[in-house]
C-alpha cells in the first residue's frame, strides 16, 4: 500500500477542511431549491472544474429552508478523487498495483521481498475495524413515529424524475448466515434510493451487486433483511464502496487500509448491523420479503431517463445523525458528472490488475463520454495472429464491469488510446470490416441500457485495429512513416531559434 502523502480523513468534515485549506470549497448562502436548481448549479460548476459546494440554505418543494446543509461536487475533479484516496495523482499507479496484489497475491521471495511488502502488511492490519460503543453519528436520533425523511434535504435532480432521489448512499448489508459483529462479511455499495414517504425508501440494487446477493439469502430464509443507509461517510469509505474490489474484501474493512487507520464502527440502534461511527447520517431499517415498489423514472448516467421498475422497499426504523449534520449529494447524467470523473481515476487504478491477467495489454482507456465503461480502447504488444481477439474475450470475462462493455477496440502499442485521432487513424488503416469484426449476442448488459434488445441481454462488438501479421493477411502490410530522430532534433532546434513563439 502506498504511504499516504495526505493525512487520514476520519470523517467527511475533515476532508472538507482539507478542501477549504486548498481553496477548493465554496459556501453558497443564497437559497437554492432542491428541486432542479441545485443540480443545475452543481453541473455548471463541475463542468468548469470548480470547487466543492456547500449549500447552506436548501429550499424544499414547499419553499421551506431546511436546517441541514447540502454538500455537492465532492469528487468533481480527478485531483479530489485522489485526495479522497489519501494520495496525490502521481501515486495512483502504486495504489493500482496494491489492488492487483489483493486480487492475486504472490508469496514473498526471500527476506528482502518480505520487507518491501511491509507497507502492504501494515495496510492489511489497519484494515481490521474497531468497534466502539459511542459515536458521533448517534448524537441525535429519530425513531418510531418521529421518523421523517422529509427533514433530510434530498434533491429532485431532473424535470422528468419521479421524486426525491438519494444519490450518494453507502448501503450496508450482510448475508443471512453471518453475525452482526463480522464486519468482514459486509457489503457496502452505492445504490440510489428513492424517497417514497416519511418512512420508506426504494433501494435500487441490480442482481450482480453485493446488496442483491445478500438480499437473496434473506429471501431464501423468509426473513426481513437489516439494512443501514450511510449518508455522508468519510472519503475512504465512499470510494471503497465504489471501487471494484474482490468479493472477498469488505469495503468497510478496506477503507481502513486506504485511511491508514482502523475504521471505527458502532452497533446500529434498531438493526443488527455495524455502521461507520463518524458518518453524518444513518438510516436504519428493514427490507421485508416480497415487498417492492416501482422505482423511477429517473435521469441516469446514460443521459436518458430509465423506466420505472420494481425494486425492494426499505422501512426506516430510525434516523441517527451528528449534531448539525451535513447531507452529501450528487447527480447522475450524461458525462461529465462525478461518477464519470471517479471512473477515470478508477480506470487508472484497474490497469495493473488488467495487466496481471492479460500481460500483453499496455494501456486501457474507458472514454468518459461513453458512460465510462460502454467502450474500451485497448493497446497491446502484438506478437501472433488472432491475439487481438483473444484480448477482447479475456477483457469481457475478466471483471464484472467489463461484461457491460459494448465495444472493445484493440490497437497496437504505437497508438495513444486516449487520442481519438490516433484511434480513427488505426481504424481507417488497420481494420477491415469483413475480417476484423467480432460480434457476440445475448451477453450480459447493464439493465439501464434501453438500446439493448432485451433487458439485461445485448450484443457486443470487437474491432481489431492492429497491424495484421502472419496468417491474418495475404498481402504485404504497410510500413508506418516516421521522421528520423536526428532530423526531428534538428528541426526542433532550428524552429526554436527562428520561431521562438511557435515552439513555446
Amino acid at each position: 500500500m502506498p504511504i499516504r502523502s495526505l493525512p487520514p480523513y476520519p470523517d467527511l468534515r475533515a476532508f472538507l477542511d482539507h478542501c477549504r485549506s486548498t481553496g477548493a470549497l465554496t459556501e453558497i448562502a443564497e437559497p437554492v431549491a432542491l428541486r432542479h436548481q441545485m443540480t443545475a448549479v452543481h453541473r455548471t460548476v463541475l463542468e468548469a472544474g470548480g470547487p466543492v459546494l456547500k449549500f447552506t440554505a436548501p429550499r424544499d418543494a414547499r419553499d421551506r429552508t431546511l436546517d441541514i446543509p447540502v454538500v455537492t461536487n465532492l469528487f468533481g475533479t480527478g485531483e479530489r478523487v485522489a485526495a479522497g484516496l489519501g494520495i496525490t495523482p502521481d501515486a495512483l499507479d502504486e495504489l493500482g498495483s496494491f489492488l492487483a496484489a489483493l486480487r492475486a497475491p504472490t508469496p514473498p521471495d526471500g527476506l528482502r521481498d518480505a520487507l518491501s511488502r511491509w507497507p502492504m502488511l501494515r495496510a492489511a492490519l489497519a484494515a481490521r475495524p474497531k468497534t466502539v460503543s459511542r459515536a458521533p453519528v448517534h448524537q441525535e436520533m429519530q425513531s418510531g413515529d418521529d421518523v421523517d425523511l422529509g427533514t433530510i434535504p434530498v434533491q429532485t435532480h431532473w424535470p422528468g424524475d419521479a421524486g426525491p432521489l438519494i444519490t450518494w448512499p453507502v448501503v450496508v448489508t450482510r448475508p443471512h448466515d453471518s453475525a452482526a459483529q463480522a464486519a468482514q462479511t459486509y457489503n457496502a455499495g452505492v445504490y440510489r434510493a428513492q424517497v417514497l414517504d416519511r418512512t420508506r425508501l426504494i433501494l435500487r440494487w441490480l442482481p450482480h451487486r453485493g446488496g442483491a446477493r445478500h438480499h437473496a439469502t434473506w429471501i431464501a430464509a423468509n426473513e426481513p433483511m437489516p439494512v443501514a443507509v450511510v449518508l455522508g461517510a468519510d472519503p475512504a469509505t465512499l470510494l471503497s464502496a465504489a471501487l471494484p474490489l474482490p468479493e472477498t474484501v469488505s469495503e468497510l474493512t478496506f477503507a481502513g487500509a486506504l485511511n491508514g487507520a482502523r475504521t471505527r464502527l458502532v452497533p446500529a440502534k434498531t438493526v443488527p448491523l455495524l455502521v461507520p461511527a463518524e458518518a453524518e447520517i444513518v438510516l436504519e431499517g428493514w427490507v421485508h420479503p416480497g415487498e417492492s415498489a416501482p422505482e423511477g423514472p429517473f435521469g441516469d448516467h446514460t443521459g436518458y431517463y430509465n423506466p420505472a421498475d420494481p425494486f425492494p422497499v426499505m422501512r426506516v426504523s430510525a434516523i441517527t445523525h451528528r449534531r448539525d449534520p451535513l447531507y452529501l449529494s450528487t447527480y447522475t447524467g450524461r458525462p461529465p458528472d462525478e461518477p464519470a470523473i471517479i471512473g477515470e481515476v478508477f480506470n487508472r487504478l484497474a490497469l495493473p490488475t488488467i495487466r496481471a491477467q492479460i500481460p500483453e495489454i499496455r494501456d486501457v482507456w474507458l472514454p468518459p463520454a461513453a458512460c465510462s465503461y460502454r467502450i474500451a480502447v485497448v493497446s497491446i504488444a502484438k506478437r501472433y495472429p488472432g491475439q487481438a481477439r483473444r484480448v477482447m474475450m479475456a477483457l469481457w470475462g475478466m471483471l464484472p464491469q467489463f461484461s457491460y462493455t459494448k465495444m472493445v477496440i484493440v490497437v497496437d502499442d504505437d497508438i495513444d488510446v486516449r487520442n481519438w485521432d490516433d484511434i480513427a487513424w488505426a481504424l481507417a488503416t488497420r481494420m477491415d470490416p469483413s475480417r476484423d469484426l467480432l460480434t457476440l449476442d445475448n451477453t450480459p448488459m447493464d439493465y439501464l441500457d434501453f438500446a439493448s434488445p432485451r433487458p439485461g441481454l445485448a450484443g457486443k462488438i470487437g474491432l481489431d485495429a492492429t497491424n495484421k501479421i502472419g496468417s491474418e493477411t495475404q498481402r504485404d502490410w504497410g510500413t508506418v512513416m516516421a521522421t528520423a530522430p536526428a532530423d526531428l532534433d534538428f528541426a526542433q532546434a532550428l524552429v526554436a531559434r527562428v520561431l521562438p513563439g511557435l515552439s513555446s
